[in-house]
């Protein structure tokens, strides 16, 4: 159990989603901001700072990408201690970057003050679709990895928790994922021979694994390096952030913003 929380965590915070958050001084003013890398369903994305100094202005400064449109700047709006803002929406698997421009009398602050920050939008995902596919991965890696142990200490039960992670590997990750990236971004599959979607390929591959680990077991009692490799293999794809060269609406071939 700690290993499959370790690694969904550590996925989650090095993923490309998950929000870019800073602190910066302007003046002798600390401003704090937690600033989105991805927005699911209608409208815009919003974006907030937290600045109490009442004399701090800011603008969201944008553009689509990777494009090599004009920076455009939308002024933000002050409600109470923050500033706030909106993204324009874009299509599914869209993306634009942008800064916050933050202002008091003559001294300008950038958030980030290195790099922009990438937002992709997404299509909004059934919970009734987004839940199950969560869980079964969940569980498959819970699985993979209890099968990792059965097969070094050689338990009896290393087959039958075989035949359980491939199977929820199977429903999770090539019916229910399949399901919801298709809610999200218009596409069921853009993995190979499709495309390179990580998310799609790394599945791809932990199932392939499992599936010769289950039909390995059924045919030799000496398959415990087959169910090591394929529990090790699950492991290393749960560490790659998820999303991560994931879809992306080529801007060359659609309309404006």
């Amino acid at each position: 159990m700690l290993v499959t929380l370790a690694s969904v965590y550590y996925q989650r915070k090095t993923g490309p989603t998950y929000p870019v958050t800073g602190q910066a001084a302007l003046g002798t003013t600390a401003v704090t901001y937690r600033l989105s890398r991805s927005h699911g369903g209608e409208g815009g994305a919003g974006v907030e700072v937290t600045a109490e100094d009442a004399a701090i202005v800011g603008s969201l400064v944008w553009r689509r990408y990777p494009t090599n449109d004009s920076w455009a700047e939308i002024p933000m709006e002050r409600k109470g201690n923050k500033l706030v803002a909106e993204l324009p929406h874009q299509p599914p698997a869209g993306r634009v970057e942008y800064h916050v421009r933050l202002l008091s009398g003559d001294t300008e602050q950038m958030l980030p003050p290195d790099r922009a920050v990438v937002l992709r939008f997404r299509g909004d995902v059934p919970a009734a679709f987004m839940l199950p596919h969560i869980l079964f991965m969940f569980a498959a890696m819970l699985f993979s990895t209890r099968a990792g142990l059965a097969a070094l200490t050689r338990h009896e039960k290393t087959g039958s928790c075989v035949a359980w992670t491939a199977g929820l590997t199977l429903v999770g990750g090539m019916v229910f994922g399949p399901i919801v990236q298709y809610y999200a971004f218009g596409s069921f599959w853009t993995g190979v021979p499709f495309g390179w979607d990580l998310t799609d390929n790394k599945t791809l591959i932990a199932m392939i694994g499992w599936v010769a680990a289950f039909v390995t077991t059924r045919r030799s009692k000496r398959a415990r390096g087959w169910v090591l490799g394929a529990s090790i293999l699950m492991f290393v794809t749960f560490l790659i952030p998820h999303s991560l060269l994931g879809s992306q609406l080529d801007y060359g071939n659609s309309a404006g913003h």
